[in-house]
C-alpha cells in the first residue's frame, strides 16, 4: 500500500480532470449519475451486464433532455452532444479508459466486491475508484480491493439531476488527492458536497433512515394510519414526503438493509429494522418499484397510488358529533392568540381568557395586527378582519366559559397548571361542552382525570404558527367519548385543518417522530463526525427538508426540545431516546437557542 503501488495517484489526483468517467449499474440511480455526468461535459461509459437496462438507461436520457429542451434548458446542439458524450457496454473492461468509476450496482457486498476485483485488473493504476453504497462498509471494499487508496464513496442522492448533495467518503486508507479530485468533480456538476467519514448513512441517511425506521414502527403498531402519519410529517414538519411514501420510493428491501447494516455498528434498538419492513421485503412488496409497499400503486414503477383495503373510505366523517358555535380559549401567549384568531376566522364567537383582562386585551390587540398584516398582503379582505376582530371578546376569569361549546386550553406546558384548569372548567362550563388540552407533550388523560367528566375531554395540538399550519393532531385518550372526538374532527374540517388522530402517548405523532432524530443530530456533533453546517446542509440538500437539525433546534428553544427528549425517554425507556449530553450542557449554560441569542448557533440581538 501506499506510495510504491500507485505512485501517479498522490502526485497527480488533485490534477486529474476526470474528463471521462464509467457508471457501473443503469438502474434509476446510475442513469440519474450518468445524466448529471453527461449534461456536464463528461464522456460516460455506461456499462450494465442487462443490455435491456442499458438501453432503457439510453431512452431516459433521450427523454430527459428532450424535457431539458422544451424547458430551454438546453439547446438541441447541446442535447446531441450530451447524448453523443454516453455510451453503453455490457463488460467491465470498457472502464479500461476512465478516469473515475462509480459503481451504483446493488446494495450486495459480494456484488461490490465482485465488481472491484474485476475492475482491480482492468483500471489504470492512477484511476480512482467510488462504490454509490449508502449502507455497506467503503472501507472493507476499499481493503479488499489491489490498491485501497484510491478507493472511496461517492453518494449521491435520488433523483441524481435534481438533489444538490453529494457525500464524498473518506476511509482511513483513501489518499486525500483522491477525495479533493472528487470533491472537484462534485463542485465542477453544481452539485454541493460534503466530506464525511466512513460509517452506515453517512450523514443524511444516517438521520433519515432512524426516522423512518420509527415510522415504520408507529404504523406496525396501530398507533396511526399510514395516511395521518404521512400528513402529520408532511403538514407538521413541511416535509416533501411522508415517511412511509419515502420508504416506498425508496424501496423497503433497500431501507432494510441500510438499517441492518446501521444497527450493525450502533447497536442502537432505533436502528433494528422493525418487523414490518422484513415482512414486506420478504412477501415481495418493496414499494413502488413492486406495485405495492405501504401504499397501492397503479402498476410496478408508478407513482400513483390507488385505493386497497386500508384506504379511509370517503364517508368516514359519518357523525358530526355536537353542535359548536362558541369557543372559549384559555391563554394569553403567541399560541393562545393564533388559535383564537384560527376559529375567529371561521366565524365561531370566541371568549379568549386570560389571567387578566388586561392580558386578555393584549393578546387580542396581538391578533389584530396579524390580522392587519393579512390585510396589506391581500389576504383577507377589511370586513372580514373586522368581523373576526368583532367575533373575539376578551375576558380576565374563566367564568366567562359557562356558555362555550367548546373549550381549548392554551397555558403553559405544566402538568400541575394545566390540571389546575381543568378542575376549574369543569366547575364553569356547561354539560357537554368539549374541553380540549393544546399540549404537545403532556398525557391528556391526566388533564381528563382532572375533571368529573373525562369522556368529554379530547387533545388539539395546533402547530405554531396556529393560523398558518395546516395540522391538528386530535389526541383521544381511552376515556374519550366517540362523540367527542367527532366533534373536534368537524371542527377542524370548518377551521381548515388537517385533522391526524392518534392516541395519548408522549410525543403523539410529529414530536415523537421528530425528537428522536434531532436528538441523533446532536449526537453526531458530540462523536465529531461532522459538523453543524455540514449536517444542516445534508438534511436541506439531500431530505428536502425546509431546515436544519440545528436550525429547527435553536428555534424550536433548546429548554423545550429537552423536555420534549426527557418525556420521550421517560415514557418508552428506549436508551437511544436519552437526551445528549451536549443539548443538556447547553440548557444548563442558558443558551436556549434564537430566545437568548445564543444556542447551538450564535444569533444578533434585536
Amino acid at each position: 500500500m501506499g506510495p510504491q503501488s500507485t505512485p501517479d495517484l498522490s502526485t497527480q489526483a488533485s490534477s486529474l480532470s476526470l474528463s471521462t468517467v464509467a457508471v457501473i449499474g443503469l438502474g434509476t440511480m446510475g442513469t440519474g449519475i450518468a445524466e448529471v455526468l453527461t449534461r456536464a461535459g463528461r464522456e460516460v461509459i455506461g456499462i450494465d451486464t442487462d443490455e435491456a437496462a442499458a438501453r432503457r438507461a439510453v431512452s431516459a436520457l433521450e427523454a430527459a433532455t428532450a424535457r431539458a429542451v422544451q424547458r430551454e434548458r438546453l439547446t438541441e446542439r447541446e442535447r446531441q452532444d450530451a447524448l453523443a458524450r454516453f455510451r453503453t457496454f455490457t463488460d467491465l473492461q470498457a472502464a479500461a479508459d476512465a478516469d473515475l468509476v462509480i459503481e451504483v450496482v446493488p446494495e450486495d457486498y459480494e456484488l461490490k466486491r465482485q465488481v472491484f476485483t474485476e475492475l482491480d485488473a482492468v483500471i489504470r493504476p492512477d484511476t480512482i475508484l467510488a462504490t454509490g453504497t449508502n449502507a455497506l462498509s467503503v472501507t472493507r471494499l476499499a481493503a479488499d480491493s489491489q490498491r485501497p487508496e484510491r478507493v472511496l464513496g461517492v453518494h449521491f442522492f435520488n433523483p441524481a439531476p435534481a438533489m444538490k448533495l453529494v457525500e464524498v467518503v473518506s476511509s482511513v486508507l483513501t489518499a486525500p488527492t483522491a477525495v479533493a479530485a472528487v470533491t472537484e468533480l462534485a463542485h465542477d456538476l453544481g452539485k454541493d458536497p460534503i466530506a464525511v467519514g466512513d460509517r452506515p448513512g453517512f450523514v443524511a441517511d444516517g438521520l433519515l433512515f432512524g426516522y423512518l425506521n420509527q415510522a415504520a414502527a408507529m404504523y406496525e403498531s396501530k398507533y396511526a394510519t399510514r395516511e395521518d402519519i404521512d400528513a402529520a410529517m408532511r403538514l407538521g414538519c413541511g416535509l416533501p414526503m411522508g415517511p412511509l411514501a419515502l420508504l416506498d420510493l425508496i424501496g423497503v428491501d433497500t431501507a432494510r438493509t441500510v438499517l441492518e447494516a446501521m444497527y450493525a455498528e450502533s447497536q442502537d434498538r432505533l436502528h433494528a429494522p422493525a418487523p414490518i419492513l422484513g415482512q414486506l421485503a420478504e412477501a415481495g412488496l418493496t414499494g413502488r418499484k413492486s406495485g405495492r409497499g405501504f401504499y397501492t400503486y397503479e402498476a410496478p414503477g408508478s407513482a400513483t397510488a390507488v385505493p386497497d383495503a386500508e384506504s379511509p373510505a370517503s364517508g368516514d366523517e359519518q357523525s358530526a358529533g355536537r353542535p359548536v358555535s362558541s369557543v372559549g380559549v384559555a391563554g394569553s401567549g403567541t399560541m393562545a392568540s393564533g388559535i383564537a384568531e384560527v376559529f375567529a376566522k371561521a366565524g365561531y364567537k370566541v371568549v379568549l381568557a386570560a389571567r387578566s383582562l388586561e392580558k386578555a386585551e393584549k393578546a387580542k390587540a396581538r391578533i389584530a395586527k396579524s390580522l392587519g398584516r393579512s390585510v396589506d398582503k391581500g389576504r383577507m379582505a377589511a370586513e372580514a378582519r373586522d368581523a373576526a376582530l368583532a367575533a373575539i371578546t376578551p375576558a380576565g376569569s374563566l367564568d366567562a366559559f359557562a356558555d362555550v361549546d367548546l373549550a381549548v386550553e392554551a397555558v403553559a406546558e405544566d402538568l400541575a397548571v394545566k390540571q389546575e384548569l381543568f378542575k376549574t372548567l369543569d366547575k364553569v362550563c356547561k354539560p357537554g361542552a368539549v374541553l380540549a388540552t393544546t399540549t404537545s407533550s403532556l398525557p391528556v388523560v391526566a388533564c381528563a382525570r382532572a375533571t368529573s367528566r373525562p369522556q368529554d375531554v379530547i387533545g388539539m395540538h395546533f402547530f405554531n404558527p396556529a393560523p398558518a399550519m395546516k395540522l391538528v393532531e386530535v389526541v383521544r385518550t381511552v376515556l374519550t367519548d366517540d362523540e367527542v372526538h367527532a366533534t373536534v374532527r368537524a371542527v377542524c374540517a370548518k377551521v381548515r385543518k388537517h385533522p391526524v388522530d392518534c392516541g395519548d402517548r408522549a410525543g403523539f405523532i410529529v414530536n415523537a417522530l421528530l425528537f428522536p432524530y434531532l436528538n441523533n443530530a446532536i449526537k453526531m456533533v458530540e462523536e465529531h463526525y461532522a459538523t453543524l453546517d455540514d449536517i444542516d446542509a445534508a438534511m436541506k440538500l439531500g431530505g428536502g427538508y425546509p431546515m436544519g437539525p440545528f436550525e429547527l433546534l435553536d428555534v424550536v428553544g433548546l429548554d423545550v426540545s429537552l423536555a420534549i427528549e426527557k418525556v420521550l425517554h421517560a415514557e418508552f425507556r428506549d436508551p437511544g431516546l436519552a437526551p445528549s449530553p451536549l443539548l443538556e450542557h447547553l440548557v444548563a449554560a442558558g443558551c436556549l437557542g434564537r430566545k437568548t441569542g445564543r444556542g447551538f448557533r450564535e444569533y444578533a440581538r434585536r
